[in-house]
């Protein structure tokens, strides 16, 4: 790391500067390699007050932070408390898609497409699209099993595996209150 540490109204002096990149530098423990950019620290004494100001600019995130405290050491650790946060909670975006995605594929096919519980008018140029998702596992079960399930949820139709078969079926409530059953290849 390349350190751009600048005071404005204040002297700064070896020792705050020693300070600042010791603090500043664990944050490259939570990188794979060195960070090279150059980091810029600008330091502010008011009346009774102080004000730290880091940045941090990488390849795909730009790390600011700023902070006040009466005591400039303290403004310092604060401002890398904070730094560290948002690393962390960048990481952790970066490192869930990909689960989330392998996820998504492998469970494709216990996914059941909900409709969504409060209606809302779209424009016609809009494109429909997906609000809510529910996955869970396919329960072997006959078809007055499913009908008896659907009923307890209150729903206007069930996807089962038929217990006999081991195919996936959906049974549903038709408009004249009687039931039907879908049943797949």
């Amino acid at each position: 790391m390349r350190f751009n540490i600048r005071g404005e109204n204040l002297q700064v002096t070896d020792a705050l500067k020693d300070y600042i990149m010791k603090k500043v530098e664990k944050l490259e423990r939570y990188f794979d390699g060195p960070i090279t950019t150059e980091v810029q620290v600008k330091l502010k004494v008011y009346d009774k007050n102080t004000k730290v100001e880091v940045t941090i600019p990488l390849k795909s995130l730009l790390l600011r932070a700023e902070e006040q405290n009466e005591n400039m050491y303290a403004a310092i650790d604060l401002i890398v408390d904070k730094l560290e946060r948002q690393v962390r909670k960048y990481k952790t975006k970066v490192n869930r898609k990909p689960r989330q995605v392998k996820a998504v594929k492998r469970d494709m096919s216990n996914v059941l497409l909900m409709e969504p519980e409060v209606e809302s008018f779209q424009d016609e140029e809009e494109v429909d699209h997906i609000v809510r998702t529910k996955r869970f596992n396919l329960k072997p079960m006959d078809a007055e099993e499913a009908i008896l399930q659907m009923n307890l949820l209150g729903h206007q139709f069930f996807i089962f595996t038929d217990a006999e078969t081991t195919s996936t079926n959906i049974v549903y409530q038709r408009a004249d209150g009687k039931y039907g059953l879908i049943e797949t290849n």
